[in-house]
């Protein structure tokens, strides 16, 4: 069974890293059920507003197993939050989940709109040396989300995938097509519902991981 295992949230705070010097990247568990909204979580902050939030990244979610196997390769262990992510879930592979999918979370309905791109910010909180190059490899990026209907959220709460779309599309697929094989763009075509996230990244020139 899929679970919700952790939901977090952060201020904005200054920090050295990136161009805008201002991140809530820093997130952490939250007591109580918390509500998603159309543009973000509640408790939450976005210090980024040009590369983060709106909302096809309203919310973002990242396996605690992909954080486990991450723990076992840096040498240390990984809390849940540490990626920024506002769910950490159990049980659910986010790599082969596909665009468009629509999970059931407590009382919100969610859908798979986008996926995460590495950035300095990320790799200065981590503070590991390559870090965009490395979590880059690694293919494991966890999803964003886009709130459907909103509604509150609570730890233990079942993941459940409502609707699964039928096409090529996975997370894996969507993340090589921005980054490394952007010969794999025109065909994010065949899923509608990642398009507003494709054409932002592409359209303002966020394309580049390293930015």
């Amino acid at each position: 069974m899929a679970v919700v295992e952790s939901i977090n949230v952060g201020p904005a705070v200054a920090v050295p890293w990136g161009k805008y010097k201002w991140s809530a990247i820093d997130k952490r568990p939250a007591d109580g059920p918390v509500h998603l909204r159309t543009h973000g979580v509640d408790g939450d902050e976005i210090g980024d507003l040009v590369n983060h939030g709106g909302p096809d990244q309203a919310v973002y979610a990242y396996a605690a197993e992909d954080l486990q196997t991450w723990s076992g390769e840096l040498g240390r262990e990984l809390r849940p939050g540490q990626f920024g992510e506002n769910l950490t879930t159990r049980g659910i592979d986010l790599t082969h989940a596909h665009g468009g999918d629509r999970w059931r979370i407590g009382g919100a309905l969610l859908e798979v709109s986008g996926v995460r791109i590495p950035c300095s910010v990320f790799q200065g909180f981590l503070d590991e040396k390559h870090w965009v190059k490395r979590f880059m490899q690694a293919r494991r990026p966890g999803v964003y989300l886009r709130v459907l209907e909103e509604g509150p959220v609570a730890v233990g709460d079942r993941i459940d995938v409502v609707e699964q779309r039928d096409h090529e599309v996975t997370i894996d697929f969507l993340f090589r097509a921005l980054t490394t094989e952007r010969a794999l763009v025109p065909r994010l075509a065949v899923e509608p519902r990642v398009a507003a996230f494709v054409a932002r990244r592409l359209g303002e020139g966020r394309n580049d991981p390293a930015k």
